[in-house]
């Protein structure tokens, strides 16, 4: 089975920044290619609409035969409300906390992030599946673009 690789808005406008382009144009390549399967929410959607054309342009490359796209849910805002209470994120980071409650809830392999003060970051990190042990979900895998599969 493909692994199922939760990407959020940062890893898509990476393509267009001179730091990040080259991991997160080789990881949108294996999605084009079909060697990993692209988790996309509606969050991800909607942070998306205000993005630089090029940037969409890089998401319409990848076949939607190699997207799972994924809605919010009920489950996922709750869980994001837990990370919120227990303090692994503040409130004004909803967002992010929902990109994580997305990816968990989802059960994917790998989320993927350019985000390293809210998602990417190991404090963080070890908080947000502090939440997901006690609420009965499985450790969540946190990377960036250039530890995933593929960009060796």
């Amino acid at each position: 089975m493909k692994p199922r690789i939760y990407t959020d808005t940062s890893v898509l406008g990476g393509s267009e920044d001179e730091e990040f382009c080259d991991a997160s144009r080789r990881l949108i390549d294996a999605f084009v290619a079909g060697e990993l399967i692209l988790v996309l929410s509606e969050l991800t959607l909607r942070e998306l609409e205000i993005a630089p054309e090029a940037v969409v342009r890089s998401l319409a490359r990848v076949p939607e035969a190699h997207i799972e796209l994924i809605s919010v849910s009920a489950e996922a805002e709750e869980l994001a409300a837990w990370y919120v209470r227990e303090g692994a994120i503040g409130a004004s980071m909803r967002a992010d906390a929902l990109h994580i409650a997305l990816a968990t809830v989802a059960r994917v392999d790998v989320l993927v992030s350019w985000n390293f003060k809210h998602i990417v970051n190991l404090k963080r990190i070890h908080a947000y599946n502090a939440v997901n042990l006690k609420r009965g979900y499985p450790l969540l895998e946190t990377r960036t673009p250039r530890e995933v599969p593929g960009d060796e």
